[in-house]
Protein backbone atom coordinates (compact mmCIF):
# COMPACT_ATOMS: atom_id res chain seq x y z
CA UNK A 1 0.00 0.00 0.00
CA UNK A 2 3.01 2.28 0.41
CA UNK A 3 3.59 2.62 -3.34
CA UNK A 4 0.04 3.66 -4.25
CA UNK A 5 -1.22 7.27 -4.29
CA UNK A 6 -3.90 8.63 -1.97
CA UNK A 7 -6.14 9.31 -4.98
CA UNK A 8 -5.85 5.67 -6.07
CA UNK A 9 -6.73 4.48 -2.56
CA UNK A 10 -9.78 6.78 -2.55
CA UNK A 11 -10.95 5.37 -5.89
CA UNK A 12 -10.49 1.81 -4.62
CA UNK A 13 -12.61 2.62 -1.56
CA UNK A 14 -15.37 4.11 -3.73
CA UNK A 15 -15.22 1.01 -5.93
CA UNK A 16 -15.58 -1.15 -2.80
CA UNK A 17 -18.62 0.89 -1.69
CA UNK A 18 -20.32 0.52 -5.08
CA UNK A 19 -19.34 -3.15 -5.31
CA UNK A 20 -20.86 -3.86 -1.89
CA UNK A 21 -24.15 -2.26 -2.98
CA UNK A 22 -24.24 -4.13 -6.31
CA UNK A 23 -23.27 -7.41 -4.67
CA UNK A 24 -26.05 -7.14 -2.10
CA UNK A 25 -28.73 -6.34 -4.69
CA UNK A 26 -27.92 -8.80 -7.43
CA UNK A 27 -24.31 -10.01 -7.13
CA UNK A 28 -21.39 -9.25 -9.42
CA UNK A 29 -19.78 -6.50 -7.34
CA UNK A 30 -16.41 -8.15 -7.84
CA UNK A 31 -16.62 -7.26 -11.53
CA UNK A 32 -16.25 -3.65 -10.42
CA UNK A 33 -13.90 -4.21 -7.51
CA UNK A 34 -11.42 -6.57 -9.18
CA UNK A 35 -10.82 -4.36 -12.25
CA UNK A 36 -10.26 -1.44 -9.84
CA UNK A 37 -7.57 -3.48 -8.10
CA UNK A 38 -6.07 -4.39 -11.47
CA UNK A 39 -5.79 -0.68 -12.30
CA UNK A 40 -4.40 0.21 -8.86
CA UNK A 41 -1.79 -2.56 -8.81
CA UNK A 42 -0.98 -3.51 -12.43
CA UNK A 43 2.41 -4.87 -11.41
CA UNK A 44 1.14 -7.45 -8.90
CA UNK A 45 0.44 -11.11 -9.76
CA UNK A 46 -3.31 -11.81 -10.14
CA UNK A 47 -3.35 -14.07 -7.06
CA UNK A 48 -2.69 -11.05 -4.79
CA UNK A 49 -5.55 -9.10 -6.36
CA UNK A 50 -7.91 -12.07 -6.15
CA UNK A 51 -6.97 -12.68 -2.51
CA UNK A 52 -7.43 -9.03 -1.54
CA UNK A 53 -10.74 -8.93 -3.40
CA UNK A 54 -11.97 -11.90 -1.32
CA UNK A 55 -10.87 -10.30 1.98
CA UNK A 56 -12.89 -7.18 1.11
CA UNK A 57 -15.94 -8.94 -0.32
CA UNK A 58 -16.55 -11.28 2.61
CA UNK A 59 -17.26 -8.32 4.90
CA UNK A 60 -19.96 -6.73 2.73
CA UNK A 61 -21.45 -10.11 1.83
CA UNK A 62 -21.72 -11.09 5.50
CA UNK A 63 -23.49 -7.81 6.33
CA UNK A 64 -25.92 -8.32 3.44
CA UNK A 65 -26.57 -11.93 4.51
CA UNK A 66 -27.45 -10.83 8.07
CA UNK A 67 -29.76 -8.08 6.77
CA UNK A 68 -31.55 -10.47 4.39
CA UNK A 69 -32.04 -13.34 6.84
CA UNK A 70 -33.74 -11.00 9.29
CA UNK A 71 -36.43 -9.93 6.81
CA UNK A 72 -36.53 -12.23 3.77
CA UNK A 73 -38.12 -15.74 3.56
CA UNK A 74 -34.82 -17.62 3.31
CA UNK A 75 -34.54 -21.41 3.64
CA UNK A 76 -31.39 -21.26 5.73
CA UNK A 77 -30.94 -25.05 5.78
CA UNK A 78 -30.88 -25.30 1.98
CA UNK A 79 -28.66 -22.22 1.73
CA UNK A 80 -26.14 -23.70 4.17
CA UNK A 81 -26.07 -27.05 2.34
CA UNK A 82 -25.35 -25.29 -0.95
CA UNK A 83 -22.89 -23.04 0.85
CA UNK A 84 -20.86 -25.92 2.29
CA UNK A 85 -20.54 -27.45 -1.19
CA UNK A 86 -19.58 -24.03 -2.51
CA UNK A 87 -16.96 -23.66 0.20
CA UNK A 88 -15.32 -26.91 -0.92
CA UNK A 89 -15.48 -25.79 -4.54
CA UNK A 90 -13.99 -22.38 -3.77
CA UNK A 91 -11.05 -23.88 -1.85
CA UNK A 92 -10.28 -26.06 -4.88
CA UNK A 93 -10.62 -23.09 -7.24
CA UNK A 94 -8.36 -20.87 -5.12
CA UNK A 95 -5.73 -23.62 -5.10
CA UNK A 96 -5.46 -23.33 -8.89
CA UNK A 97 -5.81 -19.51 -9.00
CA UNK A 98 -2.07 -18.85 -8.64
CA UNK A 99 -1.56 -20.18 -12.18
CA UNK A 100 -4.01 -17.75 -13.83
CA UNK A 101 -2.59 -15.35 -16.41
CA UNK A 102 -4.05 -11.85 -16.05
CA UNK A 103 -4.28 -11.60 -19.86
CA UNK A 104 -7.11 -14.15 -19.91
CA UNK A 105 -9.21 -12.62 -17.11
CA UNK A 106 -10.97 -9.85 -19.07
CA UNK A 107 -12.03 -11.83 -22.17
CA UNK A 108 -13.11 -14.81 -20.05
CA UNK A 109 -15.29 -12.71 -17.76
CA UNK A 110 -16.71 -10.79 -20.74
CA UNK A 111 -17.81 -13.98 -22.52
CA UNK A 112 -19.50 -15.25 -19.36
CA UNK A 113 -21.29 -11.93 -18.85
CA UNK A 114 -22.59 -11.89 -22.42
CA UNK A 115 -24.14 -15.28 -21.78
CA UNK A 116 -25.76 -13.97 -18.59
CA UNK A 117 -27.13 -10.90 -20.40
CA UNK A 118 -28.61 -12.97 -23.23
CA UNK A 119 -30.27 -15.30 -20.74
CA UNK A 120 -31.87 -12.50 -18.71
CA UNK A 121 -33.07 -10.51 -21.73
CA UNK A 122 -34.57 -13.56 -23.44
CA UNK A 123 -36.50 -14.47 -20.28
CA UNK A 124 -38.59 -11.37 -19.40
CA UNK A 125 -40.41 -13.12 -16.56
CA UNK A 126 -37.21 -14.51 -15.07
CA UNK A 127 -37.29 -14.20 -11.30
CA UNK A 128 -40.47 -12.10 -11.22
CA UNK A 129 -43.09 -14.84 -10.87
CA UNK A 130 -44.05 -16.49 -7.59
CA UNK A 131 -42.46 -19.89 -6.92
CA UNK A 132 -44.73 -22.94 -7.28
CA UNK A 133 -46.46 -24.08 -4.07
CA UNK A 134 -45.15 -27.01 -2.08
CA UNK A 135 -41.67 -28.12 -0.96
CA UNK A 136 -38.71 -28.16 -3.33
CA UNK A 137 -37.93 -31.68 -4.57
CA UNK A 138 -34.80 -33.48 -3.42
CA UNK A 139 -33.60 -33.71 -7.05
CA UNK A 140 -33.70 -29.93 -7.44
CA UNK A 141 -31.85 -29.39 -4.17
CA UNK A 142 -29.13 -31.85 -5.25
CA UNK A 143 -28.89 -30.09 -8.62
CA UNK A 144 -28.51 -26.74 -6.84
CA UNK A 145 -25.78 -28.20 -4.60
CA UNK A 146 -23.90 -29.50 -7.66
CA UNK A 147 -24.29 -26.44 -9.90
CA UNK A 148 -24.59 -23.49 -7.51
CA UNK A 149 -22.45 -25.13 -4.84
CA UNK A 150 -19.56 -27.09 -6.29
CA UNK A 151 -19.55 -25.60 -9.80
CA UNK A 152 -19.99 -21.89 -9.10
CA UNK A 153 -18.00 -22.25 -5.87
CA UNK A 154 -15.03 -23.51 -7.89
CA UNK A 155 -15.39 -20.53 -10.25
CA UNK A 156 -15.52 -18.17 -7.26
CA UNK A 157 -12.24 -19.47 -5.88
CA UNK A 158 -10.58 -19.54 -9.28
CA UNK A 159 -11.67 -16.13 -10.62
CA UNK A 160 -14.52 -14.77 -8.48
CA UNK A 161 -16.19 -11.76 -10.16
CA UNK A 162 -19.80 -12.39 -11.12
CA UNK A 163 -20.27 -15.25 -8.67
CA UNK A 164 -23.23 -13.61 -6.95
CA UNK A 165 -24.94 -12.95 -10.28
CA UNK A 166 -24.42 -16.54 -11.42
CA UNK A 167 -25.71 -17.86 -8.09
CA UNK A 168 -28.88 -15.76 -8.34
CA UNK A 169 -29.56 -17.04 -11.85
CA UNK A 170 -28.86 -20.66 -10.86
CA UNK A 171 -31.14 -20.51 -7.81
CA UNK A 172 -34.00 -18.93 -9.77
CA UNK A 173 -33.61 -21.45 -12.61
CA UNK A 174 -33.17 -24.59 -10.47
CA UNK A 175 -35.14 -23.89 -7.28
CA UNK A 176 -37.73 -21.50 -8.85
CA UNK A 177 -37.05 -18.73 -6.33
CA UNK A 178 -38.07 -15.13 -6.92
CA UNK A 179 -35.17 -12.70 -7.36
CA UNK A 180 -35.28 -11.24 -3.84
CA UNK A 181 -35.26 -14.68 -2.18
CA UNK A 182 -32.52 -15.84 -4.57
CA UNK A 183 -30.43 -12.76 -3.72
CA UNK A 184 -30.90 -13.43 0.00
CA UNK A 185 -29.95 -17.11 -0.35
CA UNK A 186 -26.99 -16.17 -2.53
CA UNK A 187 -25.50 -14.01 0.24
CA UNK A 188 -25.35 -16.99 2.61
CA UNK A 189 -23.76 -19.17 -0.07
CA UNK A 190 -21.39 -16.37 -1.03
CA UNK A 191 -20.14 -16.00 2.54
CA UNK A 192 -19.13 -19.67 2.41
CA UNK A 193 -17.37 -19.38 -0.95
CA UNK A 194 -15.57 -16.20 0.08
CA UNK A 195 -14.43 -17.79 3.33
CA UNK A 196 -13.14 -20.95 1.63
CA UNK A 197 -11.21 -19.01 -1.01
CA UNK A 198 -9.89 -16.49 1.53
CA UNK A 199 -8.49 -19.26 3.73
CA UNK A 200 -6.53 -20.61 0.76
CA UNK A 201 -5.30 -17.17 -0.34
CA UNK A 202 -4.27 -16.33 3.24
CA UNK A 203 -2.41 -19.62 3.49
CA UNK A 204 -0.56 -18.75 0.28
CA UNK A 205 0.23 -15.26 1.61
CA UNK A 206 -1.50 -13.47 -1.28
CA UNK A 207 -3.69 -10.94 0.58
CA UNK A 208 -2.90 -7.21 1.01
CA UNK A 209 -4.41 -7.04 4.48
CA UNK A 210 -4.04 -3.32 5.23
CA UNK A 211 -5.67 -2.26 1.97
CA UNK A 212 -8.35 -4.95 2.36
CA UNK A 213 -9.26 -3.69 5.85
CA UNK A 214 -9.74 -0.13 4.59
CA UNK A 215 -11.77 -1.14 1.54
CA UNK A 216 -13.84 -3.55 3.64
CA UNK A 217 -15.31 -0.67 5.66
CA UNK A 218 -16.75 0.84 2.47
CA UNK A 219 -17.86 -2.56 1.16
CA UNK A 220 -19.68 -3.14 4.46
CA UNK A 221 -21.64 0.12 4.11
CA UNK A 222 -22.54 -0.65 0.50
CA UNK A 223 -23.63 -4.20 1.30
CA UNK A 224 -25.92 -3.14 4.14
CA UNK A 225 -27.55 -0.37 2.08
CA UNK A 226 -28.00 -2.60 -1.00
CA UNK A 227 -29.72 -5.38 0.94
CA UNK A 228 -32.17 -2.93 2.51
CA UNK A 229 -33.04 -1.40 -0.87
CA UNK A 230 -33.58 -4.81 -2.49
CA UNK A 231 -35.92 -5.89 0.31
CA UNK A 232 -37.87 -2.65 0.08
CA UNK A 233 -38.20 -2.41 -3.72
CA UNK A 234 -38.65 -6.09 -4.69
CA UNK A 235 -37.83 -8.34 -7.67
CA UNK A 236 -38.51 -5.77 -10.39
CA UNK A 237 -35.87 -3.48 -8.95
CA UNK A 238 -33.36 -6.34 -8.64
CA UNK A 239 -33.93 -7.40 -12.26
CA UNK A 240 -33.42 -3.83 -13.49
CA UNK A 241 -30.17 -3.50 -11.56
CA UNK A 242 -29.04 -6.88 -12.92
CA UNK A 243 -29.50 -5.81 -16.54
CA UNK A 244 -27.86 -2.40 -16.02
CA UNK A 245 -24.88 -3.89 -14.18
CA UNK A 246 -24.26 -6.60 -16.75
CA UNK A 247 -24.53 -4.20 -19.72
CA UNK A 248 -22.23 -1.68 -18.07
CA UNK A 249 -19.63 -4.26 -17.15
CA UNK A 250 -19.62 -5.86 -20.61
CA UNK A 251 -19.07 -2.42 -22.15
CA UNK A 252 -16.28 -1.63 -19.68
CA UNK A 253 -14.49 -4.94 -20.19
CA UNK A 254 -14.84 -4.67 -23.97
CA UNK A 255 -13.31 -1.18 -23.90
CA UNK A 256 -10.45 -2.36 -21.65
CA UNK A 257 -9.75 -5.29 -23.96
CA UNK A 258 -9.81 -3.06 -27.06
CA UNK A 259 -7.58 -0.43 -25.40
CA UNK A 260 -5.07 -3.11 -24.39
Amino acid sequence: MDDISLAAVALLCLAALAAGWIDAVVGGGGLLQLPALLVGFPQLPPAYLLGTNKAVSIVGTSAAAITYTRKAPVDVRTAVRIGLAALAGSVAGAFFAAGINSAVLRPLIMVILLGVLAFVLLRPAFGSTAPPPGPVTRRRVLAAIAVAGLGIGFYDGLIGPGTGTFLVIALVAILHMDLVTASATTKIVNVCTNFGALVMFAHQGTVLWRLAALMALFNLAGGTLGARMALKKGSGFVRGVLVVVVVGLVAKLAYDQWAA
